[in-house]
């Protein structure tokens, strides 16, 4: 997948983990998002973190760090946008920072699904898993639009593409993510 750039957001403010950035909390030694980068890195042919605090830490792990254009940690569609202006291939896949488990074959499957879709989600049950994408990089300009009125919940923008749900059931505790200390502590 090297014509494919990955984001992986860690923008957020941490709140329900008491406010703390959630990418640099550790983890059996290493901070989470350590974690996913060891796991997302050899899936993509360039990758860029979207980080609005800590930069220089997360600059320290080797990939170019992006800040959000649009105030107000404004969540994960403005990580999105803000990787999608700089990424330089054609393809771009995102995942969240406090997901250490991800597949290890994530943008290879939501890639074969993708076909003439402009954006392929990943699914476990009837749950899909916004932040876990494939989508072109030439969505920029709809997501553009959509941040621009206000909107901020992925789903109620993905809603206006072509998307396509890809199946993980049989890798369900993949996208498992930590948002708590207490999920911290048991993972």
């Amino acid at each position: 997948m090297a014509a494919v750039s990955g984001i992986v957001l860690a923008g957020g403010l941490g709140r329900r983990m008491g406010g703390v950035d959630k990418g640099l909390q550790p983890l059996r030694g290493k901070p989470l998002v350590e974690w996913v980068l060891s796991r997302f890195a050899p899936q993509v042919g360039e990758l860029i973190i979207n980080a609005n605090q800590n930069v220089e830490r997360y600059e320290a792990f080797g990939h170019r760090v992006v800040r959000d254009d649009i105030g107000g940690f404004a969540g994960p569609l403005a990580g999105l946008h803000a990787g999608l202006k700089v990424a330089k291939h054609p393809l771009v896949a995102t995942v969240p920072c406090d997901s250490p488990f991800l597949p290890e074959d994530l943008v290879k499957r939501l890639h074969h699904f993708l076909g003439d879709h402009d954006l392929a989600v990943a699914k476990t049950g009837e749950q899909a898993h916004p932040v876990f994408v494939l989508t072109r990089k030439t969505i920029v300009q709809n997501l553009e639009g959509f941040l621009s009125s206000g909107g901020r919940k992925i789903d109620a923008w993905y809603a206006s593409l072509k998307v396509v749900e890809v199946s993980f059931d049989d890798e369900a505790d993949a996208f498992r993510n930590i948002n708590t200390r207490e999920e911290l502590k048991g993972a």
